[in-house]
């Protein structure tokens, strides 16, 4: 069985030290909806993050 994993949006932000609890939220609440959320720095500029929807 084959696992695919779609992005559906990815957005660059103003990075703050309390947006991974965010991320968490989203993940933890709708997982049974094939919603996966991702966040990492942006390679380019430490202040800016990189949040990415997924469905799985």
């Amino acid at each position: 069985m084959e696992s695919k994993i779609e992005i559906l949006s990815t957005v660059t932000i103003q990075n703050s030290p309390d947006l991974y609890k965010v991320v968490d939220s989203l993940n933890r609440t709708l997982k049974e909806k094939d919603l996966m959320f991702g966040l990492a720095l942006d390679k380019d500029d430490d202040s800016k993050a990189v949040f990415t929807i997924y469905r799985t």
